[in-house]
């Protein structure tokens, strides 16, 4: 382990996606200097090249398991929704366009942590400077990112039909909230994966961003949300519910953040969520150490305010750390209350499997340690297949307007600029 001293660090990440680039597999995680979450165990860390590497079986989370009682050290990786299936009676013939694996972890032959003012590259000294000297060497393209149009999959008509659907299984009772989504895509497409990546970070310098690479399929996410976090024995969950855009006059945007922080209907939202966390960590966590830390917590990013809450536990030492990952997955906050009957509708109303988004994406440490993110605000590239793919969504409750949650769709995916193309 061999510690360098930075002046860029902005331009060395840069750099280092590119050096990862020329490999196979690689995962980039990078908090974004972000200050408000006490919970960031590092700035930027970057896994890159498969020593050893698991990908999803029929039994996914017993398999991966296994695999870490043969194999301790850093593992870096991914779980898709799609696992759900593997978990509860649940099916779903939604056609996947982005062909991801349900789960795929790698653990990587050169471990890159990336702080402000240094670097450390897992290597004996000779080795990492090798290893700097060919980061440093790598030229930033001159090429400037291409406008590409994502077209909806569904169009506004049918989807405000299918949120009106939703409401009448609230008013039934089937389901009090509903995490409901549409995808934007384009066919055919060509993209600088990483250029893509560098562009997009630099706009929304999201707290949980990720750029993943295994093969030819990138994950490319300005993710704001933290799925789950392990620190020994500690486990925290902050779950986003509650979305207005953010104003660049200050004052105007605190106007905006006391708005959100008001609103009953995000309130109702972010509250239903918290008690569904609240019941996942029970399944792993010690009788009465559930806690919520933070409610209605409310945060700016680039482009919009969020509120957040934060839920911790103690873990039970009757369960390992797949077992805390696998009884709260997927995250409520993707999904719904209760959530099996959510995940049923949501198969049922929208257009197309979701794959790799509303999974997870994060890092398993030799501690036993782990942090995954959310998989939302996130472009997902099938390079082989041409085939590019980016779904937003929002929470329905009884009281949603579906005017305003398909309006919502776009606001949280502003990150993207013109991308977007609007049928209305």
């Amino acid at each position: 382990m061999t510690k360098f001293p930075l002046s860029d660090p902005t331009l060395f990440k840069k750099q280092a996606l590119i050096w990862a680039n020329s490999f196979p597999t690689f995962c980039f995680l990078d908090n974004n200097s972000d200050r408000e979450n006490k919970y960031h165990s590092f700035e930027c860390l970057l896994g890159v090249d498969a020593q050893m590497s698991i990908i999803a079986s029929e039994n996914s989370f017993q398999q991966l398991q296994n695999f870490r009682i043969n194999h301790d050290g850093l593992m870096m990786g991914y779980f898709s929704y799609d696992l759900k299936n593997q978990l509860e009676d649940l099916s779903s013939d939604n056609p996947d366009r982005c062909h991801f694996p349900e789960m795929y972890f790698f653990i990587p032959r050169y471990q890159i942590k990336i702080h402000k003012e240094h670097v450390i590259i897992d290597r004996p000294y000779l080795e990492a400077v090798q290893i700097l000297e060919r980061i440093q060497s790598k030229e930033l393209p001159n090429s400037k990112l291409s406008e590409i149009r994502l077209n909806p999959r569904v169009s506004k008509e049918s989807y405000i039909e299918s949120v009106n659907k939703i409401k009448e299984h609230i008013v039934e009772g089937d389901v009090y909230e509903l995490n409901f989504c549409q995808e934007f895509y384009a066919e055919e497409t060509e993209i600088d994966p990483i250029l893509t990546f560098i562009e997009l970070n630099s706009r929304s310098k999201s707290p949980f961003s990720v750029c993943f690479k295994n093969n030819f399929h990138y994950a490319l996410s300005m993710s704001p949300e933290r799925f789950l976090k392990k620190e020994g024995k500690k486990i925290i969950s902050q779950p986003i519910k509650g979305t207005i855009r953010k104003s660049k006059n200050n004052k105007e945007n605190e106007i905006l953040k006391k708005r959100l922080r008001e609103d009953t209907k995000e309130q109702a939202e972010n509250v239903m969520i918290v008690d569904l966390v609240r019941n996942d960590l029970t399944r792993s966590a010690v009788t009465g150490s559930i806690q919520v830390e933070e409610l209605f917590g409310i945060y700016s990013f680039e482009t919009v305010n969020h509120m957040i809450s934060t839920v911790v536990a103690k873990m039970s030492d009757d369960h390992n750390l797949i077992d805390v990952i696998k009884n709260a997955f997927p995250m409520g906050s993707m999904t719904g209350a209760p959530k099996i009957k959510a995940m049923e509708l949501i198969d049922k109303y929208e257009s197309g499997s979701r794959g790799l988004y509303s999974g997870a994406i994060g890092y398993i440490t030799e501690e036993d340690d782990f942090d995954f993110n959310v998989v939302i605000r996130t472009l997902l590239y099938n390079s082989k297949e041409k085939y590019l793919s980016y779904t937003v969504g929002g929470a329905i409750t009884y009281l949603s307007d579906p005017e305003k949650e398909y309006e919502e769709c776009f606001v949280k995916a502003s990150a993207l600029g013109d991308w977007i193309r609007r049928t209305d």
